[in-house]
């Protein structure tokens, strides 16, 4: 064995040891610092990180009350350890930054960096698989992280980096930071100002408006503020599921949308959300509240249509072989789903296909697969016949100039820290690679610095006109033939896996039922009463 495969060897186990003596997360909650067994049912409870990075900015200020009629109860440890608790209608929480005694490191080291959760999951796994203990965690976009409890001193960060260089590994890199100051949550109450990090916020009535800038929204069931992994802080709704829902639904598929379109959001929306609870493992909770999860708005904005589908649907979700399914949708797949495949990195879903999304098919994808460039072209021009066609967001066709794009590739090279970040000029663009459902697998960027390949859904995140990846490409030229910028012709919006949002309002008026509408985008999949029995999610 080599002497780096060695010092791996010994550095994770005396990590590990490390570990057992000096990291000890908790989350103290209402009555107790301890936690209580899951029970799996429709009242089962999840923790949505509803505001997930208070404190980045010193101004940060969030005002909590209670409904007419009601109290709030604020509960934090006092400075000999015990649990204090103070009522109040309202409390003020603000930033109150603290100068500790000598300056502070955070630190960690990245592994991988990636636009979706999905994808860094699958790069987790295959860190995992090398032998390094891994976290996914999301800074700004998604990112692989080597554990921090287990490499938890600078000197095993900075050997774990160079044991990986040796052998190659060219994407992590260390984040590396001195802060001398850190902020604490500071409020007052009773004309007392208390700084803590933790606080739990419960009312009678289980109802607590959060004020944050103009923003003014009523949650229901319990709040708590914590720590997070990047030095701030995130205000945690402990929620039912089927109260979550009504500030889901409503809000993803739209409050005007047919009843049985309503229906099946709502079995996707729930069975998305119990699949999904691992996402901020590492930030102690576990579903966010915007598009990188599912769009969240607490009980402001319910609507009673979508209150009818909940409560007809009351713990019912979309199962395969009596495991949760990947429940993915998005807004419009413009016109053929894609497969999970098509767009994350990671082992297919049996139940994401690649099919014509159309009650009444125009187009024979087996005969022509839409990895061809020229059937890719004809297909994008065809306009009817397809579910959702309707929507604006079905075809569209958007340009920008040379500068804009070259600005655009830059600020996401940066991001990234790709070695060509601060290119010049943006040469040639070409879709290189297509899957057979049409979106992009790869595509080139030729630059003035070198050769920018972008895979999947990156050929979207790298620019802005882009609604999906299910595009083409042409040249803008000047009356000299320069190139001068792209045109982008294309259909839908997101990813086009699963449920299409629109899609299903033309099933719904047709007369299909929100089980066909399951059945038509997520084909050999079974609808269960939540229990016990059905397995969330396969640990790795």
């Amino acid at each position: 064995m080599r002497k780096t495969d060695l010092f791996l060897l010994f550095s994770s186990t005396f990590s590990l040891v490390l570990a057992s003596f000096f990291f000890h997360p908790e989350k103290i909650n209402a009555q107790t610092n301890t936690q209580t067994p899951r029970k799996i049912s429709p009242e089962m409870e999840i923790e949505v990180g509803i505001i997930q990075r208070f404190g980045d900015e010193a101004s940060d200020r969030l005002t909590l009350s209670s409904t007419e009629g009601d109290t709030l109860t604020v509960q934090f440890q006092d400075g000999d350890g015990t649990l204090k608790t103070i009522n109040s209608q309202n409390i003020v929480l603000e930033i109150a930054p603290q100068r500790p005694e000598e300056p502070a490191l955070q630190e960690w080291v990245v592994l991988s960096d990636r636009a979706t959760f999905e994808t860094a999951e699958n790069s987790a796994k295959e860190w995992q698989a090398k032998g390094i203990d891994t976290e996914v965690v999301q800074p700004g976009r998604w990112q692989v992280w080597a554990k921090r409890d287990v490499y938890n001193t600078p000197l095993l960060r900075r050997m774990l980096l160079e044991n990986l260089q040796e052998k190659g590994e060219s994407d992590p890199y260390l984040h590396s930071e001195v802060l001398n100051t850190i902020p604490i949550v500071s409020f007052v109450i009773n004309g007392f100002r208390y700084n803590r990090s933790h606080l739990n916020i419960t009312s009678q009535k289980n109802l607590i408006r959060v004020k944050e800038g103009d923003k003014n929204i009523l949650f229901g069931g319990r709040l708590r503020i914590q720590p997070n992994s990047y030095g701030n802080f995130t205000l945690v709704n402990e929620v039912p599921i089927e109260v979550y829902l009504r500030g889901v639904v409503p809000h993803e598929i739209g409050p005007n949308a047919p009843y049985n379109s309503v229906e099946a959001q709502t079995v996707i929306a729930r069975t998305y959300a119990l699949r999904n609870l691992r996402r901020f493992k590492a930030d102690n909770y576990e579903l966010c509240a915007t598009v990188h999860c599912q769009v969240y708005k607490g009980l402001t904005g319910t609507v009673a249509n979508a209150d009818r589908a909940i409560q007809a649907t009351r713990g019912l979700v979309l199962t395969h072989n009596n495991e949760l399914v990947d429940a993915l949708y998005s807004a419009h797949t413009g016109g053929v789903t894609a497969q999970f495949e098509d767009i994350w990195d990671g082992e297919p879903r049996p139940y994401l296909r690649a099919r014509i999304d159309g009650a009444n098919p125009q187009w024979n994808l087996a005969a022509q697969p839409l990895d061809n460039e020229a059937a890719f072209r004809r297909f994008i021009n065809v306009k009817q016949g397809f579910n959702g066609t309707d929507s604006a967001v079905f075809r569209w066709n958007r340009q920008s100039n040379i500068t804009q794009l070259t600005q655009d590739l830059n600020k996401y090279l940066v991001r990234i820290k790709h070695p060509l970040a601060g290119i010049n000029r943006i040469i040639r663009m070409e879709v290189t690679e297509r899957s057979p459902s049409g979106r992009i697998r790869l595509f080139t960027v030729e630059t003035d610095r070198g050769i920018v390949e972008l895979q999947k859904t990156e050929a979207r995140s790298a620019f802005g006109p882009p609604r999906s990846t299910l595009f083409y490409i042409d040249p803008i030229l000047n009356a000299n033939g320069n190139l001068t910028g792209y045109k982008f012709i294309g259909g839908g919006f997101g990813h086009g896996v699963g449920l299409n949002q629109y899609g299903s309002y033309t099933l719904a008026r047709l007369g299909w039922k929100y089980d066909r509408i399951l059945q038509f985008y997520y084909p050999g999949t079974v609808l269960q009463r939540l229990n016990e029995s059905i397995v969330f999610y396969p640990e790795y």
